[in-house]
């Protein structure tokens, strides 16, 4: 029999270009701050760190009193405490004449050919510009910008083939492909009608590495300001161990009679002299996520997720109606859930799915006099024919998808105790803890399938309703008695009655 009901658990996550920075759009964004959480290959020395720290003297930003300075540190680079430094203490402050953002870009030799680019795009092609020109005025902080960072993007095949049947490598692949098509689009538009604003050939692997700078070290929807770097700011690292991310750094006047703006960075926690000020990036992001943008994992178990994808088939006769249902309930005709290891499944999840496999004697549902309650039957089983399915297409899903890696759990595992090069420890985290969640939601479904013959469905639960199951829960037999009540319910309740089963076009499964 034909079926138009199919589960996506396969290495399929695309990337969201339109979340290319943040995914809050309040002002004081849930995204910090992106900044060098990584080792990077060739860390800066410490002559060009002492460059840039004077040339932000000579630009009054610090001073011997300032609170935290850059230093070569574990991850690389990062802020380090001078002094004792208390909790919610301001350690730094950055006028905004350091800033990089769009309206540098527009005030640039560039910015008229920028100017109907992607914010980022023509911030990206500033930074390629700047670090071209030997006589930058902005050389001192490009100097301790690093080449590379450990995110997916930067990965070679055979780092990227560690990450055989992951979602993430899927999801970077997704990227890159984004990349290549925004550069050829650069190319033909900008960089080469106007070859001679730029005094080197500029190249996709120089498109990358600026668009590897934005997506770890940006600051995006902070008062106005929807894309911006802040040097010396970017240098602040992540912990795992600080829940604490409102708060931790604004933008204000820079006097109480001053329309000039400064960026504002507090430590969320207190310090001793030589400790590194540190910060929450994001609590909400999974490890994917991470991998991408910042080069790094967690081990917390919240931070691993799988994302399952559940579509409305084109092709199915009753495609219209199940769009209309899922619309009206805030979602559409493709949806994704998001499962995090340890946790339920998501609340809309199930009700989604039913809908998505509703058919056959279970279309009545999809009738008008039921649109305005069908969502709260669905949040319930429907009928044993229905649940079934969903058990077996998911878990069908999840063994398909568990096939496409080429490592074991336990190989993982044993790997993971071992000293891993950061790249292979972040392709070896993932890829365990994504088959963790994909025999977890096994698991749930496969204990679903076990309690089928228990549950209560539909049809049990109105007859209940309707007073025609008697104590030991046997249906009470009236014949045309109970249709025709039935159908008088219906009408007391919707205004309408339903459609007999002969006026009713079977879905095919």
């Amino acid at each position: 029999m034909a079926t138009h009901f199919t589960v996506s658990l396969s290495p399929s996550k695309p990337f969201k270009n339109s979340t290319f920075f943040t995914k809050n759009p309040s002002l004081h964004f849930k995204k910090p701050l992106s900044i060098t959480s990584f080792q990077s290959p060739q860390p800066a020395a410490a002559a060009a760190v002492q460059t840039f720290w004077q040339w932000l003297s000579d630009q009054d930003v610090v001073s011997a009193k300032t609170p935290a300075k850059p230093g070569l540190v574990r991850q690389g680079l990062g802020l380090v405490a001078q002094r004792d430094i208390s909790r919610n203490e301001v350690v730094l402050e950055i006028p905004k004449k350091l800033w990089i953002n769009p309206d540098v870009v527009a005030a640039s030799e560039i910015g008229n050919v920028c100017s109907g680019l992607k914010p980022w795009v023509s911030v990206a092609l500033f930074l390629i510009r700047e670090k071209f020109k030997e006589d930058s005025t902005w050389r001192p902080y490009l100097d301790v910008l690093p080449e590379s960072t450990n995110s997916t993007i930067f990965w070679s095949e055979e780092e990227l083939a560690e990450l055989q049947g992951t979602q993430l490598l899927s999801t970077t692949l997704g990227v890159k492909s984004y990349l290549q098509r925004e550069f050829l689009k650069v190319e033909e538009e900008i960089l080469v009608p106007h070859k001679q604003l730029f005094t080197s050939p500029v190249t996709l692997d120089d498109f990358s590495w600026a668009f590897g700078i934005l997506r770890s070290r940006s600051f995006s929807r902070l008062r106005g300001q929807n894309l911006v770097l802040i040097p010396l700011a970017d240098l602040v690292n992540h912990s795992p161990d600080i829940t604490i991310e409102d708060g931790v750094y604004e933008i204000k006047g820079a006097s109480l009679f001053s329309r000039d703006l400064i960026f504002s960075l507090r430590s969320p926690i207190s310090l001793k002299a030589g400790e590194q000020v540190l910060i929450q990036y994001n609590l909400n992001m999974s490890n994917a996520e991470l991998a991408v943008d910042y080069g790094f994992i967690e081990a917390k178990s919240d931070r691993n997720m799988y994302t399952l994808t559940l579509q409305i088939s084109e092709s199915d006769p009753f495609f219209g109606d199940k769009l209309d249902i899922a619309e009206t309930n805030g979602l559409g005709e493709r949806a994704d859930f998001d499962i995090v290891l340890g946790n339920p499944l998501p609340p809309t999840l199930l009700p989604y799915l039913r809908l998505v496999a509703l058919g056959g004697t279970d279309v009545f549902l999809l009738e008008s006099i039921f649109r305005n309650t069908i969502w709260g039957h669905l949040e319930l089983p429907v009928s044993r024919a229905n649940e079934e399915l969903i058990c077996r297409v998911v878990r069908d899903a999840c063994k398909s998808a568990l096939s496409g890696y080429h490592t074991t759990i336990e190989e993982d595992e044993k790997l993971k105790r071992k000293e891993l090069n950061p790249r292979l420890e972040i392709a070896v985290g993932i890829r365990a803890e994504e088959k963790k969640v994909l025999q977890q939601i096994d698991e749930i479904f496969k204990q679903r399938q076990s309690e089928l013959d228990e549950l209560e469905y539909y049809q049990e639960r109105r007859l209940k309703d309707l007073g025609l199951v008697g104590e030991q829960g046997e249906i009470i037999f009236l014949g045309v008695q109970v249709e025709n009540r039935i159908k008088c319910q219906e009408i007391e309740d919707t205004g309408h009655p339903s459609l007999s089963s002969q006026e009713r076009t079977p879905l095919a499964i």
